[in-house]
């Protein structure tokens, strides 16, 4: 819902009509705006998800390929440059598994929710 993109932070504001200021957010925004506590998650690891040149997106990406090698991931995108930025994935690859651990690792402390490990 773009929170990966790094377009939304605290101050950013949804307008009323966008179907993320309603219920169907999955709590990934509130009141129309980014919840903080999926702030926190982020942040948390961004870093991480960054590694090795990636965007926010990328690593999202990466992230899906390296939890299931079943999995393919399908991004949202609007723009030609979205579309070939998403497809650099294939060239980078999914996380590293010590890139996974430790997103596990921070996701589990006071930042995230042990159990829900979803960047």
């Amino acid at each position: 819902m773009g929170l990966l993109s790094g377009k939304y932070g605290p101050a950013s504001k949804l307008p009323a009509d966008d179907v993320r200021s309603s219920q169907l957010g999955v709590g990934y925004f509130a009141g129309g705006r980014a919840a903080p506590e999926w702030l926190a998650r982020l942040d948390a690891v961004r870093e991480t998800l960054t590694s090795g040149g990636r965007t926010l997106a990328q690593g999202a990406l990466s992230w899906v390929l390296a939890r299931c090698p079943r999995t393919v991931p399908i991004p949202g995108i609007r723009t030609v440059a979205q579309a070939d930025q998403n497809a650099a994935v294939l060239r980078q690859g999914p996380l590293t598994p010590e890139a996974m651990n430790e997103i596990a690792r921070l996701l589990s402390g006071p930042a995230g929710a042990a159990g829900d490990e979803r960047p």
